[in-house]
């Protein structure tokens, strides 16, 4: 087969000569060429890269294949129009054409090169020859150049000056194109010195573009950091430096080994296959391999699903430690180049660290070249040497390359060495540069050779949108976010954290909880409570107490206990928060929870992280603690709790100057459930406005921008009607608002007194005043006319969620002694998810008393406290089963899983 497709593209050229309908084009004749002609054959081109690319052709064959059809093409457009005999001008590829590679839907980047200035019929030509290039559909990007234009422009803009430098003459005079390439030489613009550096800025500057990850779960091929661009920059400043016209010349020049050089090459035969399959998925020029197109490009490339491992997670697993392995090599090439030019010439005696390491020009470096495999522990030590010596500036190419050869001396009784154990620890216990260099260690491929289980999830993504970055990825993230809180100067970190993080015993606890958290993630069954035993054993056999051991293994074990609660849970309940107590324990494993929460969830998703899940989880932790030095024994029922809220709610009214008894007379009609709902500063917040209004202007609606739980909280103050819910959730939909909680409040007297914490699309509370007003005279307007039916929410679904379905789970539940039914319902996100739900609930007549709204990336967990219009628990089956299909059809859905108990 590989023969097959082979030939196939190798034979493309032929599609243009072959084709009779040519002949009269030679160079006598002077009118245009058929455009349909030409359209026909690069379609007939087009389609033979595709029979190739599906019958398994190597990618070399196929990008240089495509390249060498659009020469013959292209030169048979040019003798069309009578320019092949012109000798003041030339055509020259320039760019990725230049290199000879173009996927199918390339830029075919051109330079029309002139002896000087054109004359006008010069020009006329060249113009309609270039029309006709996009007439026919080719994404051409042209310039036209003298000489001196080609100097000067690359003299001040090293893009220009990098795409001359992959130039090729297509046509023309050779004498003219060499002298192109002599004024843009080295020698006159650009020299290696200057050229280096600035090719490493701006590489710096696209990888910050990208986070300076390459592990986001939609990477760039061909711009994000491992990608095509990384090989591409390998390729100009070989070029540049020692005037090679090929990657192998690096193993020439003793840049690269040949087994390094096949790694180099396979990686990049491989992005080609993703670019290729990216370009030809999508019909354009797509480099990002976005969620729409990964499910796709993995069965091109023949992954099937497997347990608990998803086609598209073993493609992508394959994708991500390919980019590794090539950052690698990135990596150490350009370390090499540093040294050979900008540090040639610095004739600098190496300054001894120790008997194996030894500092040169900054950069450190073995003593000799066998010392790791004499002694296989310094592959190890390098780490150390690196935390505790921050004047060093890197590693020197030849010690990476020592490194990348000698990994395989870390086996099994590598590992059992106690020294080698102590010398793993002392790298977490360091006061500086753990994170750093433990990033060096999985980047040098030493982390996952001596943790093997941490190579396991290597490039391991989670097909979600809750995870953003691979599993190895994440997992260091959290690990520097934690780190982070060792130096008090960063102020983006929770106030909290700092201080709690003074108050832990021992740190490296909690950075090998960070480690060992999601280690089992892709294993099948509970990862936490699979990483707990790895976790507990890892850390016995590195020397921890049985103590200590059992603090690392209990916060892997329940690592998502404390956002589970907050999220989902209420929390305001004494009873859970006396449940989570008891598990956590006591407040020194409190204190490890809630900085492992906090750093986990901020390094799974830059977007999950926000003020309001900073308020619920520091609510938590604050009350989890006040119960914890009450006594678990002794803990506070609901009415207790609820009176020393409303006692504290009542000083702050008293401090504004609101009479006690007006206060105290308006709580008549609120029962416990409203204080136990609401801070202090809420309720001082709705009792002064309530009370500081006329009772003709109602309803009420009140709106704080910034609220201490992080948010916008909109207040709704008026008489109760079932369908309020759907109206109000409606109208804050309409307005791309996210409710991120609702408290439904129903008086003695029938009043609602209903409230909705808002957030934008962002994730942070509305600062826009205009936004503000609309808000509040939309729902103005619908609670003055009952009659209109709940708005129509309007919103496209988002790009990424329709690629994701969550299977819809409703469950119905009764405990004993409660006053309504819990109703959980679990579905796919999407805009005005709320609003449909508040119309199911309306047509079927339920009455909303609580709500927990909690979104997981395209995951929605949410819970209702429902009761019949008499208020009493729903345990009649054919009113479930009504509610059930109403909120199906509401949603749109296919069947759900129903549980009821």
């Amino acid at each position: 087969m590989q023969t097959t497709a082979m030939h196939a593209v190798a034979n493309i050229p032929e599609c243009i000569s072959s084709q009779s309908s040519w002949r009269d084009f030679n160079s006598g004749h002077r009118h245009a060429p058929d455009i349909r002609l030409f359209g026909g054959i690069i379609k007939q081109a087009d389609q033979a890269l595709q029979d190739a690319f599906n019958k398994g052709a190597d990618p070399a064959t196929l990008v240089n294949g495509r390249a060498e059809f659009m020469d013959a093409l292209l030169l048979k457009a040019w003798d069309s129009f009578d320019l092949a005999h012109h000798t003041d001008v030339s055509l020259v590829a320039v760019g990725g054409y230049g290199r000879s590679e173009l996927h199918p839907h390339s830029d075919i980047d051109l330079i029309l090169l002139l002896t000087s200035a054109a004359d006008e019929d010069l020009m006329q030509q060249l113009s309609a020859f270039i029309t006709f290039l996009w007439d026919i559909g080719l994404p051409v990007g042209h310039s036209v150049r003298t000489l001196e234009d080609c100097r000067r422009e690359a003299a001040s803009d090293i893009t220009v000056a990098t795409n001359l430098i992959e130039s090729r003459l297509l046509s023309g005079s050779d004498g003219l194109y060499l002298g192109m390439r002599e004024v843009t030489s080295p020698a006159n613009i650009w020299p290696s010195r200057d050229f280096f550096p600035a090719k490493l800025t701006e590489q710096a500057t696209r990888h910050r573009k990208f986070g300076d990850t390459a592990y986001k779960l939609e990477p760039n091929v061909k711009e994000g950091p491992g990608g095509l661009r990384d090989i591409q920059m390998i390729g100009w400043v070989t070029k540049r430096h020692l005037g090679a016209t090929s990657l192998h010349e690096l193993v020439e020049h003793e840049f690269l080994t040949e087994s390094e050089y096949n790694t180099l090459i396979a990686g990049q035969a491989f992005l080609w296959s993703v670019r290729f399959a990216l370009h030809t998925l999508t019909g354009r020029a797509e480099d990002r391999l976005l969620f729409d197109y990964q499910r796709g490009i993995a069965g091109m490339h023949g992954y099937e699903d497997k347990n608990h491992n998803l086609a598209v997670e073993q493609f992508m697993q394959r994708y991500y430690r390919t980019i590794t392995e090539l950052g690698r090599l990135n990596e150490m090439l350009l370390q090499h180049y540093r040294e050979v030019i900008l540090l040639n010439d610095i004739k600098a005696e190496p300054e001894p660290i120790n008997k194996r390491f030894q500092s040169r020009m900054g950069y450190l470096e073995t003593t000799h070249p066998n010392v790791f495999r004499e002694r296989p522990r310094a592959l190890l030590e390098l780490f150390i040497v690196m935390q505790q010596h921050p004047e060093l500036k890197g590693v020197r190419a030849s010690t990476i390359r020592r490194v990348r050869e000698c990994r395989h001396l870390i086996n099994k009784n590598f590992r059992n060495e106690f020294i080698n154990r102590s010398m793993f620890m002392e790298i977490l216990r360091q006061p500086a540069g753990v994170t750093r260099e433990l990033r060096r260690m999985n980047r040098y491929g030493v982390l996952a050779a001596y943790w093997p289980s941490f190579g396991k999830i290597v490039g391991r993504m989670q097909y979600d949108l809750f995870h953003a970055y691979t599993v190895d990825e994440h997992t260091l993230r959290v690990l520097h976010n934690v780190r982070k809180l060792v130096d008090s100067s960063n102020s983006d970190e929770p106030e909290l954290c700092y201080a709690l993080f003074k108050q832990i015993p021992k740190p490296e606890l909690l950075y090998l909880a960070a480690l060992f958290h999601d280690i089992a993630k892709g294993r099948g069954g509970n990862h936490s409570e699979l990483g707990a035993e790895e976790a507990k054993t890892f850390c016995l056999d590195h020397g921890l107490s049985p103590y200590d051991a059992g603090i690392v293994s209990w916060l892997v074990k329940d690592h998502l206990v404390m956002s589970v609660t907050a999220q989902r849970k209420d929390i305001c309940d004494p009873q859970v928060i006396v449940e989570f107590a008891r598990k956590v324990g006591n407040l020194t494993r409190l204190n490890y929870l809630y900085l492992l929460t906090v750093a986990d969830i901020r390094g799974t998703n830059p977007g999950l992280w926000n003020a309001w899940k900073d308020s619920l989880l520091r609510d938590l932790y604050n009350y989890t603690k006040r119960m914890m030095r009450r006594g678990l024994d002794n803990p506070l029922d609901r009415k207790e709790l609820a009176s020393e809220i409303r006692h504290s709610a009542l000083e702050l009214l008293i401090q504004q100057n609101i009479p006690k008894s007006d206060c105290l007379e308006l709580w008549e009609d609120f029962d416990d459930q409203y204080f136990l709902r609401h801070n202090d500063d809420e309720i001082a917040w709705h009792t002064r406005s309530i009370l500081e209004s006329d009772p003709e202007t109602r309803p009420l609606v009140l709106i704080r921008e910034v609220t201490t739980r992080g948010s916008t909280e909109i207040t709704i103050y008026s008489k109760d009607r079932y369908h309020l819910f759907a109206h109000i959730t409606a109208a804050i939909a309409q307005l791309g608002l996210n409710i991120v909680d609702a408290r439904i409040i129903t008086t003695r007297s029938d009043d609602a007194l209903d409230t909705f914490l808002v957030l934008d699309d962002t994730g942070h509370a509305i600062e826009e005043t205009y936004r503000l007003k609309e808000l509040k005279d939309r729902l103005y307007l619908l609670l003055q006319n009952p009659e209109l039916p709940p708005a129509e929410v309007v919103r496209p679904l988002p790009r990424k969620l329709r690629h994701f379905q969550v299977p819809t789970e409703i469950h119905f539940e009764n405990e004993p002694g409660c006053e309504y039914t819990t109703l959980e319902l679990v579905t796919t996100d999407h805009p005005g998810l709320l609003a449909k739900i508040g119309k199911a609930f309306m047509e079927t007549d339920v009455f909303l008393q609580d709500a927990r709204i909690t979104t997981i990336g395209e995951r929605v967990e949410d819970i209702f406290f429902i009761s019949d219009m008499h208020h009493q628990p729903i345990s009649d089956q054919a009113l479930r089963e009504k509610i059930r299909l109403c909120l199906l059809r509401q949603l749109n859905t296919l069947a759900p899983v129903d549980h009821a108990t």
